[in-house]
């Protein structure tokens, strides 16, 4: 293969690459504007779903891909429906890449069903860690109370809401890993299947019982079960 080959060949393929990236961020921010519809938790924490797709992103491409796709989210989210401003964004993009970026690290080590339960608990690890130190640092400056209010708050409603936000995507992403991984082994990306229809059934037995688990969580805390 000539040299002049070989460039064309990887630049189709970088364009190949950024028009998925497009596609993803795309869908991202349409599951945003439909998270937008859910009710509030305690005025000021929102339930918000596009993680799901970033995370699909992350194990696809890696998470650096799940760092710019939450990013660029996050911006057309402040240019477009945010009341929040530039607080709002940072802490968007906090959550985002705390969840979607360790998830995607962990499971791009060795990818496999194993892999992606792991990597998706401790994305919900990160990101309620992360969420409990930045609310406790940054909800003070726009919601205009006191840092022992805050505090109060974080065990009983900051705390609870980032573990069940958490634990609703990590359903949904396993819910929808096999399909994902069918295409990831189409594509290369990761190697042939080695694990048996009962496997796979128990698997999507397992994401199904977390997920009615974590919707019920979910609209107890929104006020609706």
């Amino acid at each position: 293969m000539s040299t002049s080959t070989m460039t064309r060949s990887r630049s189709i393929w970088g364009t190949k690459t950024m028009v998925q990236l497009a596609m993803l961020t795309g869908i991202a921010y349409l599951v945003m504007l439909l998270s937008k519809m859910l009710p509030s938790v305690q005025g000021f924490l929102d339930f918000d779903f596009k993680d799901v797709i970033i995370c699909i992103g992350g194990f696809t491409f890696g998470p650096l891909a799940a760092m710019a796709i939450s990013t660029v989210v996050a911006v057309l989210e402040l240019m477009t429906v945010s009341t929040t401003g530039p607080i709002g964004l940072l802490m968007n993009v906090l959550a985002t890449c705390s969840f979607c970026c360790t998830a995607s690290w962990i499971y791009k080590r060795r990818p496999s069903k194993q892999m992606a339960v792991l990597g998706l608990a401790c994305g919900v690890i990160a990101l309620t860690v992360v969420m409990l130190l930045w609310n406790y640092l940054i909800t003070p400056v726009y919601q205009g109370v006191s840092r022992e209010v805050v505090a109060a708050m974080l065990p009983t409603i900051i705390l609870p809401f980032n573990l069940v936000k958490g634990g609703f995507n990590l359903a949904v992403t396993l819910l929808i890993y096999q399909p994902v991984l069918t295409a990831l082994q189409k594509s290369g990306a990761v190697p042939p299947p080695n694990s048996s229809k009962k496997s796979n059934l128990g698997f999507f037995l397992f994401a199904a019982a977390l997920f009615t688990t974590f919707l019920l969580l979910a609209l107890a805390l929104m006020g609706i079960f």
